[in-house]
């Protein structure tokens, strides 16, 4: 396979957990080569999440593909000069400790500057470098709290609920990657250092883009609504004749006039605009469930896919891998890891004309790459890293 684009791109990930090392797997997919700094100890912390497969997480296998593992005791007093010279070898760092911790180890933008003048930095934090609540701990379900999106989520006369998988870290991972993808161009262009400041809370909330308008001209905060759109009907989850479960969003007016012929319901027809079908949701919202509810869900996808009807089943993770649209697309692999065993994982997302995204290098074992590393990037003599490892710097 040719380069991928961002071949010739080092990335230091000084990260832990899922949204830093997320926008670095990002970048490695895409061509760029991850160096991966982790506590000598125990590692990222993500490492043992369970299910555990031959004491590492299964996850680990996705989570760390495509970067070298190094390992440095953040804490030693000697830590900060051996990532300050790592720093100078890389195009982007990447971390997410918070502001006070980088400077207490000594490895904040400023720091790493005087290794190299033109880094680019891509920093996320619960809550961003600025602003009162700068240096308070937080992770994703604190920041989808605090960005409104838990609020919104769960029925309305229910509690708020989050949702199924912790969405800040992957929004906001996916965010930082495009933003390390602005700060190079912006490198590039003009030759100065970049810092990305990416608060948890921040995609999330720019993602919601009617929560603040709306606010703005109502008044009034968007309550919860279980699954129903606040702007859409109908527009649910429906249950099936064999007990599947169905999302039909009719989104457009198009789409309302398929599903009513579909249905074959001409008296629906009446409610000719969103607005005139949010006025009479309780009823529309009944006779959909009805419908969906008299036919089993393969029969009924074909009725719908036929009427050019957007629905699609709820997947478990067994529905994805058996599905022939992921097959085809290659979207869901077998990777073989370092025992030989292959694992299941999602491929990178998206297909483009001119390149391709690699799964790439198998996660690696904790250290793995620390010698290599300060071998062949930093040119260190094998008694210099000897000696590292004798200090516990390494």
């Amino acid at each position: 396979m040719p380069d991928g684009p961002l071949s010739g791109v080092r990335v230091l990930d000084v990260s832990t957990i899922l949204a830093g090392p997320l926008a670095s797997s990002l970048l490695g997919e895409f061509g760029a080569e991850v160096i991966k700094i982790e506590h000598p100890a125990d590692g990222d912390p993500a490492r043992l999440y369970p299910p555990l497969a031959d004491g590492v997480s299964a996850a680990w296998a996705m989570v760390g593909r495509n970067k070298r593992s190094v390992t440095v005791d953040l804490h030693h007093a000697d830590a900060a000069h051996l990532v300050g010279r790592l720093a100078a070898t890389a195009d982007v760092v990447v971390t997410n400790f918070r502001p006070a911790t980088l400077r207490r180890f000594r490895i904040d933008f400023e720091d790493l500057l005087a290794y190299r003048r033109d880094l680019v930095m891509v920093h996320v934090s619960a809550f961003g470098r600025t602003g009162p609540y700068a240096d308070r701990p937080g992770f994703a379900r604190v920041a989808e709290a605090f960005a409104g999106l838990t609020h919104r989520t769960g029925d309305p006369d229910g509690p708020p609920v989050f949702a199924g998988y912790p969405v800040a870290d992957g929004v906001t991972g996916m965010y930082a990657a495009f933003a390390a993808m602005l700060a190079l161009r912006q490198r590039d262009r003009t030759g100065e250092p970049q810092l990305a400041d990416i608060p948890l809370y921040e995609p999330l909330l720019r993602m919601m883009e009617d929560f603040v308008v709306e606010y703005g001209a109502t008044g009034r905060s968007r309550a919860r609504q279980g699954n129903q759109n606040p702007h859409i009907s109908p527009n649910s989850l429906y249950r099936t004749r064999d007990g599947r479960w169905l999302a039909l969003p009719a989104s457009t007016e198009q789409m309302w006039r398929r599903l009513v012929r579909v249905m074959d319901a001409p008296d629906l027809a009446v409610h000719d605009s969103m607005t005139a079908r949010l006025a009479h949701r309780e009823e529309i919202e009944a006779r959909v469930a009805a419908f969906v509810a008299a036919h089993d869900l393969e029969p009924l996808m074909s009725l719908l896919v036929e009427a050019g009807v957007a629905a699609g089943p709820v997947n478990t993770a067994a529905d994805l891998c058996a599905d022939p649209h992921i097959r085809a697309r290659g979207s869901v692999v077998e990777v073989a890891e370092g025992d030989g065993v292959p694992r299941l994982m999602q491929a990178p997302a998206g297909r483009f004309s001119g390149f391709d995204g690699t799964t790439g290098t198998r996660a690696p074992a904790l250290g793995e790459h620390t010698t290599d590393v300060l071998r062949d990037v930093l040119g260190l003599p094998a008694e210099e890293i000897d000696d590292l490892r004798h200090r516990g710097v390494v």
